[in-house]
Order: structure tokens, then sequence, then C-alpha cells
């Protein structure tokens, strides 16, 4: 155990709000700045006591968040960073007793924390509930040990769960700490048995702690799934697995007639195709695996064999092509008539492949130009045996490319035109404002406003005809719903206008406010319901966004979207007057921002479009005699 807590630059930088360039400043400029106690020259570490001392002398720092003391208490508890995981899991086991009794344990220290820290773990827990606390301290240690901790991308588990669909059993063989079977909890409240595995014994702990904190009643075991199943004789409903990529010994000697080669002994250097078939080996009568895959493995020369297997007997049905680096392998148990052809999907939207696999799976004449195809098998069984889907999707079509073109090349223009005139014009103040802030919380008690948020999960539908749902996604991107409520299910909240909506993205807000009522209150976003006596939407919207508020409020983010306790946050008194002045410049920042998402979204399709055009042949160049627009 180390002597005492130590925190790096970036650490320094997060307690302090501030970028990483001002701590190296500071370091330069304060002859009293502490010294490294540890690290190497390029990644110093400090003492977190002296660090705290020194940013307190400076007026840089009014207290240290209950959150970080603990997650730095924590660091210090492990003898290394590869000793990080199994810190953690103590810490969240220990959590567990919290969340199962209500209340600390008395006397709970696992070894081997130490009983301070064990006191501080559970308090915070007394304080933001042992599921928020742990999500910030695992979010915390996934922030610190991105080189080590090999994570799933942060779309991909969710696109994976809506690909396999309804199951109550799920295995995942290389679960890691659990993505991709949190992904699988579902909405519905049904109860779901989740298997895992995986080699690294602290991760599975990390993985149980989680999804039991959320309410499931996991089987996770350490080990290495491909050498010793954990699960012998288990039929799932649903396999989902991100394999290690490029994992050399993976036991392709020993392992030489294992009964699971039903397709092919999988080339030494391919050991994803030897957990393509584990996981097919574990597939129960019409069951679905969903496979991450590299997209090299769709057209190596030493896996052609086994590609050819899997569509000769109709286990493979589907490959997406997510990026140039990763496509999903859709498969399921071979059938007594093999299907015909294989659904090929090539585009980087999660909502277009889950629209195309549940529409056109079983459609053997799809054909959506530039999009998906269902392609025949035997027009795929040649020698390369070659399952990229951007080789096998039709051309997309090119009609109307310089009509297009010159229409997006005006509305570019416009928009470029209107964006310069919405920044709000503010000057200096003569002095600062000294107001007294308030938190939202009191502002609630006072009657204000009213404070909503929506439940962690719920039903969902892909029907036409449903309530439409806002996400957190959609706030972030500035767009219309993309949800869908299950008709019926009153937990969700209509939204109103004036509504002020909140999302935790990235350890920042994003806030809108509702211009019109009538969709849901979606999983992950809270809701501010003000009192227009007393405040402007608008003004709050915008205060709610500054440095201060999210370093304070959001106590969670491990991914993209994260969660946070919007009660926290502190709101400057002002008259409401003063309010409407703020509120309409933070109303015009708005629409600015909403203009910039627009010229790069058709910037984008411009420059493709010219490149299309040129492609055709229907865009014609630049009269060259004529002079530049900008000499």
């Amino acid at each position: 155990m180390q002597d005492e807590a130590t925190v790096s630059a970036a650490d320094i930088a997060r307690l302090a709000g501030v970028g990483r360039a001002a701590v190296s400043n500071w370091r330069r400029r304060h002859p009293d700045f502490p010294q490294p106690v540890g690290g190497t020259p390029t990644s110093p570490v400090f003492a977190l006591a002296d660090v705290e001392a020194w940013l307190r002398d400076q007026h840089k720092l009014d207290e240290l968040p209950l959150e970080e003391r603990v997650w730095q208490r924590l660091r210090a508890e492990a003898p290394d960073d590869l000793r990080v995981a199994e810190v953690l899991a103590d810490a969240g086991e220990l959590l567990l007793d919290h969340h199962a009794a209500g209340a600390p344990p008395a006397g709970r220290s696992p070894e081997p924390l130490s009983a301070e820290t064990a006191r501080a773990v559970t308090e915070l827990a007394a304080a933001r509930g042992p599921v928020a606390a742990f999500e910030f301290l695992f979010g915390r240690y996934r922030e610190t040990q991105a080189r080590r901790v090999s994570a799933t991308p942060p779309e991909i588990p969710a696109l994976m769960a809506a690909l396999a669909g309804d199951a109550r059993t799920v295995l995942d063989p290389a679960c890691g700490t659990g993505d991709l079977l949190l992904a699988m909890l579902g909405d519905s409240g049904e109860p779901r048995r989740l298997l895992g595995q995986d080699a690294d014994g602290d991760v599975t702990r990390l993985a149980a702690v989680r999804l039991t904190l959320l309410g499931a009643d996991p089987g996770v075991r350490e080990g290495d799934s491909l050498r010793e199943d954990a699960f012998p004789g288990v039929l799932a409903d649903a396999v989902l697995c991100d394999p290690p990529f490029h994992e050399r010994a993976w036991g392709h000697e020993e392992l030489r007639t294992d009964p699971r080669w039903e397709y092919g002994l999988p080339p030494r250097l391919e050991p994803e195709l030897a957990w393509v078939q584990h996981a097919l080996a574990h597939l129960g009568p019409g069951g679905r695996a969903v496979v991450l895959m590299p997209a090299v493995a769709a057209g190596r020369r030493s896996g052609r064999r086994i590609r050819a297997e899997l569509l000769r007997k109709g286990a493979l049905r589907a490959v997406a092509g997510l990026s140039a680096t990763h496509h999903l392998w859709m498969l399921r148990p071979p059938e007594d008539t093999p299907p015909a052809t294989v659904l090929m999907i090539d585009s980087a939207d999660p909502e277009t492949v889950v629209a195309t696999w549940r529409r056109h799976a079983n459609d053997p004449g799809h054909d959506e130009p530039g999009v998906s195809r269902a392609v025949p098998v035997i027009d795929l069984l040649d020698e390369e045996v070659d399952l990229t889907p951007s080789r096998h999707i039709s051309p997309a079509r090119t009609d109307h490319t310089a009509e297009r073109f010159t229409a997006t090349h005006d509305r570019l223009a416009a928009t470029l035109g209107k964006a310069g005139r919405l920044v709000p014009a503010l000057s200096p103040a003569a002095e600062r404002r000294e107001a007294r802030s308030v938190p939202l919380s009191e502002l609630a008690r006072i009657g204000y406003l009213t404070i909503h948020q929506a439940p962690m999960r719920g039903d969902t539908e892909d029907g036409g005809d449903d309530p439409p749902l806002l996400t957190a996604e959609d706030v972030a991107e500035g767009r219309a719903p993309t949800g869908r409520a299950a008709r019926g299910d009153t937990r969700w909240i209509p939204i109103q206008a004036g509504d002020v909506l909140v999302a935790a993205v990235a350890r920042r807000f994003v806030v809108r406010v509702a211009e019109t009522g009538g969709p849901l209150l979606g999983p992950q976003l809270s809701l501010l319901r003000v009192d227009p006596r007393h405040l402007d939407p608008h003004f709050i919207a915008g205060v709610l966004r500054s440095s201060a508020n999210a370093r304070t409020s959001i106590v969670q983010s491990t991914g993209t979207i994260g969660r946070a306790d919007i009660r926290r946050a502190q709101v400057p008194r002002l008259p409401l007057e003063d309010q409407r002045r703020y509120g309409a410049a933070f109303r015009r920042m708005a629409e600015f921002e909403s203009a910039l998402r627009s010229t790069v979204a058709m910037g984008t399709e411009l420059a493709q479009l010219l490149a299309d055009g040129v492609a055709e042949g229907t865009l014609a160049p630049p009269n060259e005699t004529s002079p530049p627009a900008n000499p």
C-alpha cells in the first residue's frame, strides 16, 4: 500500500476545474507548487494533501469533493496501477453490503481496504447512494486505466443488445467489466439470467458488482472461456461477445480436437473465429449470437474455409460494417433448410443497422442501394469468401446530384449569414456582480420550480404509432425525439413548452428549453418546470451549463452519457427582469449553436455531393476565365 494518496496533473486540473495547461503554468510560475513524489518526468504524481493545501492557499479550491477524496483514497490503497481494479472491487463489494442493508455495515472492512478507506466509501454511499457512488468510482477507474482496460466502444453495447432481441438467458463469454450484460438488462423489468466469464478475476468482480447494484442476479465466473468453459452444456437465448482481438496464445494446440470446431479448426492467428464457434456452441434453438469482429476477419485468407462453412450451414445471417475497423456478425443455429442469402449492412448508424436487421433479416430480395442488401450465399462462395459488406452493397443512387449540390450550397450560405447575426453582444461588466447563489433544491423547496427525473429504464417500442420519447442523445444532438415509449406506460413524464431539459454529457451539462410540448422525457434526463412569475427558463438553462455546476453536480459519467445530481446545481439569485435579459442572450447563443451544427452537417453533405458530382460528370468546374470570388 502507498503511504499517501497521490494525484496526477490531470487529477489536479479536475479538482480545480481548469485545463491541464493551467496546471503546467502553475508548476512553472509558482516556486511553492508541490514537488512530485513519484511517477516519471513526463507523468509526475503529487501528494494529494500537499496539492489540496496549495490550492486552498491560492483560493483555487474551497473544499475537496467527497467523491474525489474517496477515489484518491482507493488509489492510495493499490500497491500499483495494476491493482486498482482489485481495490475497486473490494470497495464495490462493500457498497453491495451497504445497498443490501440500507445503511453502512457495522465494522465491515474487506481486505485489503484499510478501516479509514472503508469509512470513506460508506460515507460516500450514505451521501450519494451505493449505485451513484460506485458508478462515479468506476467511471474514474476507466478514465485513469484507459490504456490497460479493454472496453467495448460506448455506442456498441446498446446496438448489440438491440440486435440480440428478447432473451431470458444471456451469455457473454468474454464479459470484461460487464458492458454487454448491462445492456441486456432490458427495459421490461422481466428477470433475466445473465451469465458472464472472463480470464481476469478482478474485472469479473467489477462486472458482478455493477450488475448486482442495478438489480440483477448475475452468474459471473473467472476463467478462460476457450480453455475452461464455466458453463458447459448451457444453451442461451442470446450470446453477446466482444472477444479479445489479436490474442495469439488462445489455446490453438491444446484445443485442436475440441468438438466446438464444427465449422473448422480456427487458424492460430485468428482466435476471433474460435470465439464465433464458441458462441454458436452455446446457442439454444432459435437463439441469436452477436459478435464484434475485427474488420480484417471478413477477408483473411486463413479463415475463408470457416467463413464458407458458416455460410453453407446457414449459421451466419448478417454482417454489419460499422467502421473500417469493426464489424458485427449476427449468427443463429443452423436449420434444416439454410437461408439462401446473407444480409449485408454498411452503416455506422446504430438505428439504421437495427432497423435493417429487424425488417429485412428474412427478406431475400432486399436491396437498399448504398446501405444494405441480401446477398446470395452462392455469390459469396468464391476463392476469397470476403464478407466485407461494402464490397456487396449496390451503389447509392446518383439522381439529381447537381440539383442537390446547388440547393445545399444555397442553404449553407444562408445559414452562415444568419449564424453571424445570432451571437449575443455582451460587454464586460463595470464591476463584478456579487449575487447570492441558491441551489435548485432550495428553489424547488420554496415552489419556484419542480424537478423531475425519468425512470432509469422502462418499456420502449419500435412502433410508429407509439408516443415519441426524447432521449439524452437527442438533447445532446439538438434533434427531434428518436425514441418511442410503449403505449400505456404511465411512468414517462410528458414534456411541456418552457420545460428545461438537462442531460449530463462528457462531464458537462447539455441543456435545452422545450419550445413545444408533447414528447415524453426519456431515461437519463432531468426536467425543470419553472414558475414564470419567478424564474426565466432560458436563464436557468444558461447558468446550468457553467463549469462550476458541471463540476459539483455530475456524479457519474462512465461513458458518453452520464448521470447528475441536478439538485446541487447553483443559480444566481437575480430579479426577474435581469434574468430575462440574460435569458435572451442565452437563447440567442443556443440558436447560434444550432446553426453551427446545421452548418457542419451541410458542409459534410456538400463535400460528399461535390465528390459524387465530379465522379458522375454531373457537375461542371468553375469558369477558368472568371476572376476568383475573393482575390
